[in-house]
């Protein structure tokens, strides 16, 4: 999948005869991934999968990170799970810079731990917590094993496979002045949360460096269901001086072998409304494309 030349023929593969097998017959291996690092993944669930399958999860985001990240900047990592990002981050912005990787799971969290300590990350400080616009203890919910980013306060009738309470506080308390004041991406993906996550960082919105950037992954029903509002968000943005953008998303496996090119991870001015999950990009940055 990953070495054979060209694309022909693997999206029918990955779609209708690995990604299935994989997840029904679930392999446990320490593989390595695109960015040279490595990770014990299980393939039962989704993320660590593709990364046995594919070797990288969200192309567009990890192509978007590349552009963005470099020597000396901050990276923060609002859900994150058990360290893709934070581990590529890691290496972008390199010794002088800084990655703070939040996950709430305390599951996901010793992954996370693990992945830094793997692949020696020293610039990496792992933080088991959940993040709100309150402090408090806030009950999460995974409904299945098979997709562990799934972890979410939003309420669920379903049966679920595990449940947790965990400590949250606004994202400046999670902060020391030195990683808000470098903080050159802020990615939140939190699974419905976002709204909460948003309103307990807008005080710190306007102390951010003019080039910082925050991807937010939106839920419009999930928010719903926790009496949060998309507009509501992108007002708490747009008020600190950041216009909309959008970045393709696909969690199809027959999109990940061509995945490929220049117009990998490009941000999109977005104008009209959100109503279904969407990768959001805010940036001061006035353009019809972000570079």
């Amino acid at each position: 999948m990953r070495g054979a030349p060209g694309t022909v023929g693997k999206a029918a593969l990955a779609g209708r005869v690995l990604n299935p097998w994989l997840r029904e017959h679930p392999r446990r291996r320490v593989v390595r991934v695109r960015s040279g690092d490595r990770f014990a993944v299980d393939t039962e669930d989704l993320i660590q999968r593709y990364l046995y399958l594919f070797g990288v999860w969200e192309p567009h985001l990890t192509a978007w990170l590349r552009r963005r990240l470099r020597p000396g900047d901050a990276f923060v990592d609002v859900g994150a799970n058990i360290g893709v990002f934070s581990v590529l981050a890691s290496r972008l912005v390199g010794d002088a810079g800084r990655v703070v990787a939040i996950e709430a799971s305390p599951v996901l969290h010793r992954r996370l731990a693990q992945h830094v300590r793997l692949n020696a990350c020293p610039n990496v400080r792992a933080v088991n917590a959940a993040v709100s616009d309150s402090r408090g203890t806030l009950a999460f919910v995974l409904a299945s094993s098979r997709n562990t980013g799934a972890n979410s306060i939003v309420p669920y009738d379903g049966p679920a496979e595990s449940t947790f309470e965990i400590g949250a506080r606004p994202l400046p308390e999670l902060l020391d002045p030195a990683e808000v004041a470098n903080a050159r991406v802020i990615k939140i993906d939190v699974e419905g949360a976002e709204g909460g996550v948003v309103r307990g960082l807008a005080p710190m919105l306007w102390g951010l460096r003019p080039d910082a950037e925050i991807c937010v992954e939106v839920t419009p029903e999930r928010m719903a269901r926790l009496g949060d509002r998309v507009d509501d968000l992108l007002a708490v943005m747009r008020d600190a001086g950041f216009h909309v953008y959008r970045l393709a998303n696909d969690y199809a496996p027959e999109s990940y072998p061509s995945a490929r090119g220049t117009a990998l991870g490009v941000p999109v001015r977005w104008r009209g409304p959100v109503v279904e999950e969407s990768d959001l990009v805010f940036s001061r940055v006035d353009a019809e494309t972000l570079p």
